[in-house]
């Protein structure tokens, strides 16, 4: 089978369309077909060498993607049944061996390129704001990286539970992008975002931060009012700074993490939580932009693609 690959660390010029060995599934496991796969941030820093990957050279990233059952030994899963999955490595790929407790069955009325846009995203988003913190009526939420795919669900579904949302970008030009989501406000990230913020919300601050960068956690807390929380769940600019335990008890204020694998431990919590997510899609809740779509071929381009910021839709590789 063909699959995208990298065997060094590096930018996306690592990258090599091959020929590799079609994957055997044992008991328990299916063998689908990719229809689409998820391209996020996390293959990216893995094609870096920031995060662990699995196996040995030619390393295969990937983990979302959905397609076909052509084999099975499963109880639960037949030849011809349509899933997704999100948490399966080695997905850059035409073949992927996926363990039944892994898999998302999926309906006719999900195609394959809303679910492998949807569910890594839209499940991150799902756990921020029911989990991580439970977002209420009429609290003022901050969304760093609002214009991402994460924070764009994660700013409807706030919105879908009475909050005021405040969505932040780096670009200038991703503001309207925040505001498409029915974000109340969008706000750049710029020397003076600080004060808009404390502005906003009449000098009290927010009720909750969720914070996708890591180097801004100090300045979260600012803008974070007294009893407030700050929920840490990336790192996109850099690690955080140690935080002192002192502040928080002085200020009342909560630092809580966030990390999906945390929440999607067993096949159960998958399908549940990816029917909610579905469901909320269904009803026109949470509306999804359109993805841009490379083939898997083109894996060098789609890389360059989303490294370089060009998109606030999802990336898809088609194989």
């Amino acid at each position: 089978m063909k699959a995208l690959t990298f065997s060094s660390f590096g930018g996306p010029e690592v990258l090599d369309y091959i020929e590799v060995q079609k994957p055997e599934i044992k008991t328990n496991e299916v063998l689908v077909e990719n229809k689409v796969i998820g391209l996020n941030f996390a293959d990216i820093y893995r094609r870096k060498g920031n995060y662990h990957l699995k196996g040995q050279p030619p390393f295969i990233a990937g983990y979302e993607g959905a397609g076909v059952v052509v084999e099975s030994k499963s109880d639960l899963y037949k030849v011809g049944d349509r899933i997704a999955y999100t948490d399966v490595p080695f997905a850059n790929a035409e073949f992927i061996v996926v363990p039944e407790e892994h898999a998302i069955p999926i309906s006719e009325k999900v195609n394959f390129s809303l679910a492998a846009t949807v569910l890594l995203q839209g499940l991150t988003a799902h756990y921020l704001a029911n989990d991580s913190y439970q977002v209420k009526h009429g609290e003022t939420v901050l969304i760093h990286a609002a214009s991402g795919g994460v924070g764009q669900i994660l700013s409807q579904i706030c919105k879908s539970k009475g909050a005021t949302v405040i969505g932040l970008t780096r670009s200038e030009n991703k503001l309207q992008t925040i505001l498409d989501t029915n974000a109340d406000h969008a706000i750049q990230l710029d020397d003076n975002w600080l004060n808009k913020v404390i502005e906003i919300t009449d000098g009290n601050g927010v009720d909750v931060v969720y914070d996708s960068v890591g180097a801004t956690i100090m300045d979260s807390f600012e803008v974070t009012k007294d009893t407030g929380t700050v929920v840490f769940y990336g790192m996109s600019g850099g690690d955080p700074v140690a935080i002192d335990p002192r502040m928080l008890m002085d200020t009342s204020k909560t630092l809580t993490g966030g990390y999906l694998w945390s929440y999607l431990v067993n096949h159960e919590e998958r399908m549940s939580r990816a029917n909610a997510l579905f469901e909320l899609i269904e009803k026109g809740i949470v509306k999804i932009k359109e993805p841009v779509t490379f083939k898997l071929s083109d894996g060098k381009k789609a890389h360059e693609y989303l490294e370089g910021g060009q998109s606030s839709s999802k990336v898809l590789l088609v194989p």
